[in-house]
């Protein structure tokens, strides 16, 4: 029995030029008739595009598939093989940490309003971070862009953070400054290099909180003044600078406002319980 390329076409569910492709790659040699110019396919033939579509489903390319299906070994079936092995592992991989990721930021959102304003007790998350950003003016010298282009491509996995140092908090100055973070449980996953200017944070007793801006250019340490005022109606000690991320941007009456979660690192003291840093963040 023979068939016309429309037939296989139906046959398969694959376009005619795809079959014209496969036939230009020597996967399949259908017959043309001269008197009419038609290509008539054999069920030999219909053998090898079923072939094709096996491997196409694996996820090879057009051009890796007809290789696989004409002109490999069986020593090259094997090599091509394991490497889609290995390269659906780290698919699978990169989508779970997506899917963690996803989970982990959902979280955020829907309890941020939770703790708007309000000051608790708590370790903050171990990470490690760089900054580029100081006030409205980025570094842009070859390292720190270099190194920005790739931590870029760790997003979702890292964090859009910030750092208010402790003369700025007491409303001295009015500096601050931004960069990328990200927790130690996906610098282990990705093994992102630790090195200048990249730093490492621990994990320290701190007052956390969440607070809101609103309007461009309208983040400033003056938002946190309520947190000083908690430290001081407290008499708790500063440590260190506060730090924080962006947790989401939304609309709010009109404006575009960012909700943003911080940390006050302070000196533990007897009386004091601070719950648990999380072990991702």
């Amino acid at each position: 029995m023979r068939y016309k390329i429309g037939d296989v076409a139906k046959i398969l569910g694959i376009s005619p030029d795809l079959l014209r492709y496969y036939e230009k790659k020597g996967v399949v040699k259908p017959v043309k008739d001269r008197s009419n110019d038609y290509r008539y396919y054999e069920p030999w033939d219909i053998n090898f595009l079923i072939d094709c579509l096996w491997y196409k489903n694996f996820g090879f390319g057009i051009d890796q598939v007809a290789t696989i299906v004409s002109k490999s070994s069986y020593e090259d079936i094997v090599s091509m093989m394991e490497n889609k092995d290995e390269e659906i592992e780290q698919t699978i991989r990169r989508q779970e940490l997506l899917l963690r990721r996803t989970r982990q930021h959902l979280q955020k959102i829907r309890t941020a309003k939770d703790f708007l304003g309000k000051c608790d007790l708590v370790y903050s998350p171990e990470i490690v971070r760089y900054l580029n950003r100081f006030n409205h003016v980025f570094d842009n010298s070859k390292a720190l862009q270099d190194l920005s282009h790739q931590w870029l491509k760790y997003m979702p996995l890292v964090h859009r953070c910030f750092e208010i140092g402790q003369a700025d908090l007491q409303n001295k100055t009015e500096n601050y400054a931004w960069g990328l973070s990200m927790t130690m449980d996906y610098v282990q996953e990705l093994n992102v290099p630790v090195n200048p200017p990249v730093k490492h944070l621990p994990s320290e007793p701190s007052v956390h909180s969440v607070f809101t801006s609103s309007g461009k250019d309208a983040f400033t340490p003056r938002h946190l003044k309520y947190l000083m005022d908690y430290v001081r109606s407290n008499d708790l000690k500063v440590t260190g600078n506060a730090r924080g991320n962006l947790i989401c941007s939304v609309v709010e009456d009109g404006k575009l406002t960012g909700y943003f979660e911080v940390w006050l690192p302070i000196e533990p003291r007897e009386g004091l319980e601070f719950a648990p840093a999380p072990l991702s963040d």
